[in-house]
């Protein structure tokens, strides 16, 4: 598979769309389990309390790659990037849409490997409020 033409017919385009509304209890529930100890991401009482920076990496969309994307080997998670844009709080509707941001290729000790970038940007309304990068790196099929 050519990553050109992998770019070329699949970056970019939407195929994933799901709404999320943010609790105060799953914020503090992320923040605790994350370690966090700054009041205004676990205590709701708090007059700036707010979803810690890399909250948005628990959401998920419903297909991790859009559903003609071709076969080309089993998709193993290689990270994920979170870039919060403002913050969010709770009782926050939010709409996250998502699509194959990046296509690339490395070569290791195994062959050639094939990443994927599937980006979810997440709004408030019509504001962006944090952009999270999925990682998938599939150990390419040899050749039979």
């Amino acid at each position: 598979m050519e990553i050109d033409e992998l770019k070329r017919d699949w970056l970019n385009r939407d195929f994933d769309e799901r709404e999320f509304e943010v609790k105060a209890e799953e914020i503090v529930d992320f923040a605790t389990a994350s370690g966090e100890t700054t009041r205004r991401f676990i205590d709701p009482e708090d007059p700036d309390f707010q979803a810690p920076p890399t909250f948005t990496a628990r959401f998920h969309g419903r297909r991790l790659l859009p559903q003609e994307f071709p076969q080309i080997g089993l998709p193993l998670d290689a990270g994920k990037a979170v870039m919060p844009q403002r913050p969010i709080r709770a009782g926050a509707r939010l709409r996250g849409r998502s699509h194959l941001h990046d296509i690339y290729e490395k070569t290791g000790r195994s062959g050639r490997m094939i990443f994927l970038v599937s980006r979810m940007e997440l709004y408030e309304g019509e504001e962006l409020v944090s952009i999270v990068d999925s990682r998938m790196v599939i150990r390419e099929r040899p050749a039979e």
